[in-house]
């Protein structure tokens, strides 16, 4: 540690967590989006979050401050959108999810998968009904897709689509649709009954602030990690949708495929974002943590954790950054999208267990919020394909050799 911190205290000590200076090839337009963010997040989201995350309750009263930032729609062009890069994007979740992860799903989920596919796979007619009131987050968005028994498989899904007339009509069961309980725009995917083919459905709350009549949600409780973020348990019963509500351009699950690959990679921002986090409270926690007359920093095990955690911790960003970059020339693939999950996921949750660990019985108090990023981070593991589902892609990859494919002997 340099002289300038050999104090004995550490409370406002900020740990060096980009090691190889990677943000200082950053634009001045990016330093100051990374600023305000992360700016907002300590000082808004930071002093409230723990209490609405013990009460399982999402923090409406940051909307207005987030609509503010000018981040609402991120990749967006246009609609009030701030059409931001790749890296924009990526370094807006990491700054998010630095300080919370449940707030950081919002965002994903309204800016990205909400109103991207409406910005991909809607008519120039939709985009404008739509977009401009949910760049200013007047009105909240959910992405339906997810379903009981159709998870990683999610193109087999099948809650179902019919034509009747000026609508259609729905029936089937959505789950862990996050902010699908309170959204005012659902996008619904449906599989068509005629042709068979994968469709996508804009569900709008009514005037008086209801949904009609058979949409039927239940937000999810007793979850260990993102409790500040609701997910819907969704029954949809004869649901019927005007026909203009029809997203004109999703015509089967290729069309869906384009919207999960705008917005791929948000996880693996979001890990990184955990893990420094992780790395952050930990150094500083094992500063200020004196047992047996000093500070646990100054044992030679923790100072081999916290060298660990940092290395890795490196290794995500340097991973984030290429990803960016691929993904900005358009070679970015399926297979090196999993690899950055897969590993982004094991890093920072392994980072988050580290920091918990080093804390002992202070580590599972939401006062020392370590705790809160390691729950989020078993979610992150799971969401946007689970590390065996990535393995399995990377495995197919290398060999040419697909092992989803149950195969009975």
């Amino acid at each position: 540690m340099s002289a300038q911190h050999q104090s004995t205290d550490y409370q406002d000590f900020i740990p060096n967590s980009d090691f190889f200076g990677l943000d200082q090839d950053l634009s001045p337009e990016d330093i100051a989006l990374r600023d305000r963010v992360r700016e907002f997040g300590e000082n808004t989201i930071l002093p409230i979050i723990n209490d609405y995350w013990e009460r399982a309750e999402f923090p409406e009263e940051i909307l207005p401050g987030l609509a503010e930032l000018g981040i609402i729609g991120t990749f967006i062009q246009g609609y009030g959108c701030p059409g931001m890069s790749r890296l924009q994007a990526g370094l807006v979740a990491r700054e998010m999810s630095r300080i919370d992860g449940s707030i950081n799903t919002f965002l994903g989920v309204h800016s990205n998968l909400c109103m991207g596919s409406i910005y991909i796979l809607g008519s120039e007619e939709q985009r404008q009904r739509w977009l401009p009131h949910m760049a200013k987050l007047e009105k909240t968005g959910a992405f339906a897709l997810t379903e009981p028994d159709h998870g990683s498989d999610s193109v087999s899904l099948e809650t179902s689509a019919r034509r009747e007339g000026d609508h259609w009509v729905l029936n089937g069961h959505k789950r862990w649709i996050g902010n699908g309980h309170a959204g005012d725009v659902i996008v619904v995917y449906a599989r068509d009954e005629e042709d068979g083919q994968v469709k996508a459905f804009v569900v709008e709350k009514q005037e008086d602030g209801t949904y009609p009549a058979g949409y039927n949600p239940t937000p999810i409780t007793g979850k260990i990690g993102k409790r500040a973020i609701l997910q819907g348990d969704i029954i949809i019963e004869n649901l019927h949708v005007p026909a203009e509500n029809r997203l004109e351009n999703c015509n089967s699950f290729k069309d869906v495929n384009k919207v999960l690959a705008a917005t791929r990679g948000g996880a693996s921002w979001e890990a990184v974002g955990h893990a420094i986090a992780g790395f952050e409270l930990a150094c500083k926690y094992a500063l200020n943590r004196v047992q047996f007359g000093a500070p646990i920093a100054s044992y030679q095990l923790v100072q081999e954790k916290l060298a660990t955690m940092l290395s890795d911790v490196t290794q995500l960003q340097l991973l984030t950054r290429r990803m960016a970059e691929l993904q900005e020339n358009g070679t970015f693939t399926g297979a090196q999208s999993s690899m950055v999950k897969m590993t982004t996921s094991r890093k920072a949750l392994a980072i988050c267990r580290e920091a918990r660990d080093m804390m002992g019985g202070n580590g599972l108090l939401l006062e020392n919020h370590v705790a809160r990023h390691l729950t989020d981070m078993e979610v992150v593991s799971t969401y946007e394909g689970t590390d065996s589902i990535q393995a399995l892609i990377v495995g197919r990859e290398i060999t040419g050799i697909s092992a989803f494919t149950h195969v009975k002997r």
